[in-house]
C-alpha cells in the first residue's frame, strides 16, 4: 500500500481505466452512451474552466501570439515532418498500414481536455492552454485531411463539419457559458479546489476507458506480428520523446516564461484521439483504419500515462 500510495493518482486511474476496458470493454450501443458520458465530463470540465478563468486572463490568453502561433507551426509542422520521416522509415520494418498511421498521428492536432487538465496540474497558463486547445482542434478540422493527403501523396478526401461543430459544441459552448456564470459559480469553484481537480482527472480516465474498449473489441493485438509490435513501441516512444523534448526546447528557446512553457510542453507534445478516430473513418474503410489508427492510440494511452508524473513533477518544482 505504500508504493502504491507514491504512484501519482492520474496514473492509478488511468490504470484502472485500461484494466476495465481489458475485462470488462463497452462496446455495442453501449458504447454510444459511454461516448456520451464522455463528452459530457468534457463539457462540464471546461464550463468549470470557463467559471474559473477571470475575463482578463482569458483576453491576455487570445493576445499570447508569442505561444500560439509557434505552438500551431509546431504541431502541424515540425511533429507532421517527424510523422512523415518516420513513416518513410518504418514502410521497410513494419507493416505499411501501421507505418502510414504514424503519418496520420503526425497531422493530428493536440488533445482537448488532458492536455489543458495537465498543463494546469503542472502549474501552467491555464487561460493559455483552453484557448491553444480550442485553436489547435478548430484548425485540425481544416488542416488535418489536406495535410495528410499532401504529406501522403494523395489527393485528399472531402472535409465535413461535424469534427468543427463538436469541438464547438463540447468545447467552446461551455467554456463561454462558463465565462457568462462567473458570477454566480465562481465562489463555489474557488472552495471547491480538490474537487475540480479530481474531475479533471476523471475526464481523462473516462476518455481512456472509451477509446481503449473500441481497441480490444477489434482484437487489435491479433492483427500485428511480433517484430511489428517492436518497430511500432519503438516508433512511439522515439515520437514521444522528440515530441516533448522538442515542445519543451522550443519554449524555452522563444524564451516564454514557466507557465507559457509548460503549456507549450503538454499541447504542443500531446496528440488527440478524439479527433483522430472519427477523421479515420471517413478516410479509411474498416479494415484499414484499425491498423491505421495504431500509433495515434498507443501514443494517446502513453503520453497520458507520461504526462501524470512529468506534471506532478513540474508542480513539484
Amino acid at each position: 500500500m505504500a508504493i502504491l500510495s507514491r504512484i501519482d493518482p492520474m496514473v492509478r486511474l488511468l490504470v484502472l481505466a485500461i484494466a476495465l476496458a481489458l475485462v470488462l470493454p463497452v462496446t455495442g450501443g453501449a458504447r454510444e452512451v459511454a461516448q456520451f458520458v464522455a463528452n459530457a465530463a468534457v463539457f462540464l470540465l471546461f464550463f468549470l474552466n470557463g467559471v474559473r478563468l477571470p475575463r482578463h486572463e482569458v483576453v491576455a490568453g487570445l493576445g499570447n501570439h508569442r505561444l500560439l502561433l509557434p505552438l500551431t507551426l509546431w504541431c502541424f509542422g515540425g511533429m507532421a515532418l517527424v510523422g512523415w520521416g518516420l513513416w518513410q522509415v518504418g514502410q521497410g520494418w513494419m507493416p505499411p498500414l501501421i507505418a502510414l498511421g504514424f503519418l496520420y498521428l503526425g497531422c493530428l492536432p493536440s488533445t482537448v481536455q488532458s492536455a489543458t487538465a495537465y498543463s494546469s496540474l503542472a502549474g501552467g497558463n491555464l487561460a493559455s492552454s483552453v484557448v491553444a486547445a480550442a485553436l489547435l482542434n478548430l484548425l485540425g478540422v481544416f488542416i488535418t485531411a489536406p495535410l495528410f493527403s499532401l504529406l501522403g501523396g494523395g489527393s485528399g478526401p472531402a472535409l465535413h463539419g461535424d469534427g468543427l461543430l463538436k469541438v464547438v459544441v463540447i468545447l467552446l459552448l461551455p467554456f463561454m457559458l462558463g465565462q457568462i456564470a462567473q458570477a454566480k459559480f465562481q465562489g463555489w469553484v474557488a472552495h471547491n479546489r480538490q474537487l475540480t481537480t479530481w474531475f479533471d482527472r476523471l475526464s481523462i480516465a473516462v476518455a481512456v476507458y472509451v477509446a481503449f474498449s473500441g481497441a480490444v473489441e477489434q482484437r487489435f493485438w491479433t492483427q500485428v506480428d511480433p517484430a511489428g509490435w517492436i518497430w511500432l513501441l519503438a516508433g512511439i516512444a522515439l515520437y514521444l520523446v522528440i515530441g516533448h523534448c522538442g515542445a519543451w526546447l522550443l519554449g524555452g528557446a522563444l524564451k516564454l516564461d514557466r507557465a507559457n512553457r509548460i503549456s507549450m510542453l503538454f499541447a504542443g507534445a500531446q496528440k488527440s484521439i478524439a479527433m483522430g478516430a472519427p477523421l479515420a473513418s471517413v478516410l479509411f474503410p474498416p479494415a484499414v483504419a484499425g491498423l491505421v489508427l495504431l500509433p495515434i492510440l498507443l501514443y494517446h494511452l502513453v503520453q497520458l500515462v507520461l504526462a501524470a508524473p512529468i506534471a506532478a513533477r513540474l508542480s513539484r518544482t
